[in-house]
Formats: C-alpha cells, structure tokens, sequence
C-alpha cells in the first residue's frame, strides 16, 4: 500500500486525525512503540517515528502495540468522513462527486482515493460510477424503463449509459433483465470491518478488509460467477448484517443467511464440514480430512480452508492444529482467538 506524504502524515498524527486510523501507523525508535495517528499519548519528534502501512510491518520491524490506543484492534467503523460519504451516495446515487465538490465539503480527493483503494480496490470516483451502474440494473431487472434510468442515474446520452452499461456487466442494459451481478458492501465488526458481497442466490464472500488475500477473492469469484462485481445492497447482504450483530452481542450461535460458494470438490466437502463444527468448538485439520474421507489429506484441508470465502459463517476460525495451538488464519491470529473467545464466553 502506498502511504501518504511525510509531511501528511506527520501533520495527522500531531492533529490526532481519527480520519487517518488505518491508513498508516506511526512507530516510535526511542519506546519500541506503534501506534494510530489518533493516539491520546504524548506526541514523539518528528525524527524519531517511521511509518508503516499495517500493525503486521510495525511488529515485524520489532515494534510493539501502544497500551493506551490498542492500535491491534478496531471498531470496524468508518472514519466519519467516509460514513457522511456512504450516506450521501445513497440517498442520490446519481450525484456526481469531482474533486472540486469533495473540496467543498473538506474532503480531500488524495484522502478518499486512498482509502477506497485500500478497502474497496477502486477509487472513490470509480466507486461511485459503480454505484451509479448498479443501481441502474437493479432498476432495469425490476422492470424499469430503460430511458428513464439512463437519465435517471445522470447519464447525458442513451449511448453514453449503453457504453458504460455494456463495460461493466458484459451485456447491452435492454438483454440484462434477466442476468445477475454480485453486490458488495462494508459491514462493521468489533473485530474490523468486513466486506460482504452477494449475488441473488445467497452470501458468496464475507472477509475481513485487511486480508491480504481479498484480491484474489475476488478474482475466484469473478472465475465462477462469471458476473460483475459492483457496490451496493440486497436482501441477503441485509439479512447477514442482522445476524453478525446478533453474533458478536452473544446472541446468535447458528447463521441462517443463505449461502452460495461454489468451488472444487474437494473444496465444497471441506466447507461443508466446516459448516458441521458446532459453535464454541475446534477441531483440527486432521479431523476433518479423516470426516471427508482423505485421511493423509491434512494439507490440502489446510488450504481449502485457507480459500473459504465466507469467514465467521463457514467458520474456518474453528479448526486448529492437532496439538492444540491456534495455527493459520487469514484474518489474523489475534481475530481468530478472539472469536473463539466470543464463542467460549457464550457457549
């Protein structure tokens, strides 16, 4: 990830910018100290910090996390910035948001860019147009006249909205009625923010933002859905929203979202297994290549599980090594033995 300009960041972590939590952290050479730009303490000489892109690069760097603001854990929420972003694309998705206008409301269009690239892999601008598109097609599958929704969306010309239509869901806006596209959206946890992403038939992708594998997430995804992937919402993606909140308040122990992860074979028996392992336990690798049937296929298990797409409702995080101890996990250790801890405490 590229990170913002000395001078910038410098400038955040002096002001305790809350808009920067996440987009870098600072590391102090004199304590051994990482930390977010918003953090409370005392504030350290400029020669005295580096930066780095995640928590993974300070601890690697032989840095360790700040006590006083935990810079290891997350509210999952948006900047505030981002979140009056969020709401205002929503209520008129046809707007359009140049830099000028980002200006205007104290945004700069450096600042969002980043962060869209980080969370979303697009831009703000090309997050918007997205949203824009998406919209349209949810309007044209449900019926909707075609010039109305060229116009409707801010589009100048019918072949200005065929063109941008065509580029992004593979087929002219007049033969998509009948098609389907994925949607995505953000998802707070007290854990990080998720990316959740579904198509008609079910939840197909529920990561965690950070990890380093979401690309080619959404890469395999692109593979079998054959499909487009844009911002927006459906019942799904709502219906999972209620559930993980219900999830880490203790109060759900069984999903019932309706899932759609198609895979290998060999892929889809070890999902399913997963999907067996009852709330608050573990089993290890070799647990579950014995239950599938390939009993010295503990490594393959291991990278099928690495694959699951749908994290915390096909729980991967439950599966562990045959001595015991935590082993991998793509959205960190320390969220995995957190959520085993959620689960423990409410079993």
């Amino acid at each position: 990830m590229t990170l913002p300009s000395s001078k910038e960041m410098e400038r955040a972590y002096k002001h305790r910018d809350t808009s920067y939590d996440g987009v870098f952290f600072l590391a102090v050479r004199t304590t051994g100290v990482f930390c977010r730009p918003s953090c409370p303490a005392r504030k350290p000489l400029s020669f005295n910090v580096e930066y780095f892109s995640s928590p993974r690069e300070a601890m690697f760097a032989g840095y360790r996390p700040c006590k006083r603001c935990r810079p290891m854990e997350t509210s999952g929420k948006p900047p505030g910035w981002v979140s009056a972003l969020f709401s205002a694309i929503e209520k008129n998705p046809s707007a359009r948001y140049s830099d000028a206008t980002l200006r205007s409301i104290d945004i700069e269009p450096a600042r969002a860019r980043r962060f869209f690239l980080k969370n979303y892999g697009m831009t703000f601008q090309a997050y918007c147009r997205a949203r824009r598109l998406g919209k349209s097609f949810e309007q044209i599958r449900l019926g909707a006249n075609l010039d109305d929704v060229a116009l409707g969306y801010g589009y100048n010309s019918h072949s200005g909205f065929r063109d941008a239509f065509a580029k992004t869901f593979g087929a002219a806006p007049g033969k998509s009625r009948e098609a389907d596209c994925i949607v995505t959206a953000w998802v707070e946890s007290p854990f990080g923010p998720l990316l959740v992403a579904a198509d008609s038939k079910g939840v197909c992708l529920l990561e965690f933002t950070d990890r380093r594998r979401l690309e080619l997430q959404f890469t395999r995804l692109r593979k079998y859905f054959q499909c487009s992937i844009v911002p927006g919402e459906n019942k799904h993606i709502a219906q999972l929203k209620s559930e993980l909140a219900e999830y880490f308040a203790g109060k759900r122990r069984q999903f019932s979202v309706k899932l759609f992860y198609p895979g290998t074979p060999f892929e889809q028996k070890v999902w399913n297994v997963l999907l067996s392992i009852p709330y608050g336990s573990t089993v290890s690798y070799e647990d579950i290549a014995k239950t599938i049937g390939s009993p010295g296929a503990s490594r393959a298990v291991g990278r099928a599980n690495g694959f699951n797409r749908i994290s915390i409702v096909i729980p991967c995080h439950r599966v562990i090594n045959k001595n015991g101890q935590l082993g991998g996990y793509g959205g960190g250790l320390w969220r995995k033995k957190m959520l085993l801890s959620l689960e423990g405490e409410n079993k």
